[in-house]
């Protein structure tokens, strides 16, 4: 299948490449434009126009700049700072059981020990790349209506093209307001009817959120690609499926409303879209993971060779490892990873109780070391290696950039484990339109692949071994807080970890955890936004 290597269009598009979110700024100028020589009318002016602008629209997942590794999108610092897959694993995972990271850079000891502020600079960079993605959508909305293609001598296969970009745009939209919703709750809104200029976005509340999102999602599934027909890293009807699959498994955490029997509608909807199981767990997280790979519904792609930033895979994979350890004597944890020249930032690694979720005969626990307990969080070697994503082929080959230290590895945002998990999980709270032999049957499906036959298949299934589970099959890839508020344990004193809350043996937090700050800045700068509640 073909790889939408999606920056290879970024360089033209003067008119959306200046355009960025100070992180210091007020969001009035979210919508805002800098002047400049190129106009929308020479941007739109043909198909190739809006094909570029639209793999900006993609590519804002995968980049933090335009030019390789500067001209960041969003200036705050380290441009990486405002990396969508970096931030958002830092929210997701390192504030969790899953991760530990040894790092004392601002804002991390802060996520270690669930003790942040308005202030931290992963909270800000998550929420300004949402919202900078969310205007590239916006402009690209405005810019594609059908009067305006047809106006511009678009026609034919191409206009129909335009308009599958159209509703691609309006998904990515929708998934980056569920970031917002599912992170920030109550985030400013805008939309492309939203006046362009000097203007103070107002907020929306999560429930009217939870409501948009349903809403976009429910019109623009017709209007997608059938599954599995759209280029490879391009969204179809089973992302949008996904998506609404994942948000109806957490109704009740956004709204106060269930809504099991939906999640099982849509999870069933992508399973029944001709997906299977990848047979080998670890192939799922390589170099090539982008062929051969019938499991992943949609993936941020990477690309070593053209796409050199210091956020994405390229951060996962370098901060998950040192080049050697005295605990695993004889390896190069370079040649294993695939990361040459400076690779090895000697950065993240679990917390013990990740690895203690395993059975020995797992394959999917990829860990290396000898000591899993953290005693010192700075010391690299107290806590495992976490070896999930690697960028070496299924063959053994090293990535096109191993000199560099730049992945190729593609990020699964979806893929058909979280929805049997989703299934599964719908089932035991209660939904309807699924029933319990199937779930169990969908949750062996998982344990047999781990374990390479039966022997670990279970018979029945509780809540509990379903949290389990998916700590087992989906770590690291940004699941886990959001699972554990779902089962009210996330703040909780009853479910602790290593360093939660600050103590070594970890200790309950305030409930205001469950939800991040909105960025001090931007709530200083607009007087429509109203901080969340403990802030």
């Amino acid at each position: 299948m073909k790889k939408y290597r999606l920056n290879r269009f970024v360089m033209p598009l003067a008119l959306l490449l200046t355009m960025s979110v100070a992180a210091t700024s007020c969001l009035d100028d979210l919508d805002r434009f800098p002047t400049n020589d190129t106009t929308s009318e020479k941007v739109y002016a043909t198909f190739q126009g809006y094909k570029e602008v639209m793999a900006k629209v993609y590519g804002s997942y995968s980049q933090v700049g335009n030019d390789l590794a500067s001209k960041d999108d969003i200036t705050m610092g380290d441009g990486a700072s405002a990396d969508f897959l970096r931030c958002f694993f830092n929210l997701q995972c390192l504030t969790t059981e899953e991760a530990i990271c040894t790092w004392t850079d601002s804002g991390i000891p802060d996520l270690n020990f669930m003790n942040w502020s308005s202030n931290n600079t992963f909270i800000s960079g998550l929420y300004y790349r949402a919202l900078y993605q969310i205007a590239l959508v916006n402009e690209f909305l405005r810019e594609s209506t059908e009067s305006k293609v047809s106006g511009r001598g678009i026609t034919g296969n191409d206009a129909t093209e335009i308009k599958y970009f159209r509703a691609e745009a309006r998904f990515l939209r929708a998934f980056q307001y569920w970031v917002l919703m599912d992170v920030y709750g109550n985030p400013p809104f805008v939309d492309e009817n939203t006046p362009i200029g000097k203007f103070l976005p107002s907020q929306i509340k999560r429930t009217d959120l939870f409501k948009y999102i349903e809403l976009e999602l429910l019109e623009v599934q017709d209007l997608l690609k059938a599954p599995h027909s759209n280029e490879y890293g391009r969204a179809d009807q089973a992302a949008c499926w996904a998506l609404m699959a994942r948000m109806y498994l957490n109704a009740e955490v956004y709204t106060g409303t269930k809504k099991y029997s939906e999640a099982i509608t849509y999870a069933s909807k992508v399973i029944g879209a001709g997906y299977t199981l990848k047979e080998n767990f670890s192939e799922l997280f390589m170099a090539d993971n982008n062929v051969n790979n019938p499991e992943v519904i949609l993936s941020i792609n990477y690309d070593g060779q053209r796409n050199k930033s210091y956020g994405g895979l390229t951060f996962m994979i370098n901060a998950s490892f040192i080049t050697s350890r005295e605990d695993v004597p004889g390896k190069n944890f370079q040649e294993y990873f695939g990361m040459g020249g400076l690779g090895g930032w000697y950065g993240n690694r679990s917390r013990k109780e990740l690895p203690a979720k395993f059975d020995e005969a797992d394959g999917r626990r990829l860990f290396f070391g000898a000591k899993p307990n953290v005693d010192n969080v700075n010391e690299f070697t107290e806590g495992l290696a976490v070896a999930k994503f690697r960028n070496i082929t299924s063959t053994g080959q090293n990535g096109s950039n191993y000199a560099e230290a730049f992945a190729d590895t593609d990020f699964p945002l979806f893929r058909l484990a979280e929805m049997y998990l989703i299934y599964t999980e719908a089932v035991l709270r209660g939904g309807t339109g699924g029933d319990m032999v199937t779930a169990v049957r969908y949750f062996n499906n998982l344990r047999k692949r781990a374990f390479g036959n039966e022997f670990a298949n279970v018979g029945s299934i509780s809540l509990e071994e379903i949290l389990d589970e998916r700590a087992r099959e989906l770590y690291w890839e940004g699941f886990r807080r959001t699972d554990l508020i779902r089962y009210g344990l996330y703040t909780s004193g009853s479910y602790v970890w290593q360093w939660k809350g600050g103590a070594k043996n970890g200790v309950g937090v305030s409930e205001d955890l469950n939800l991040f700050p909105l960025p001090a800045t931007d709530v200083m700068a607009n007087p429509n936004l109203k901080q969340n509640t403990g802030y």
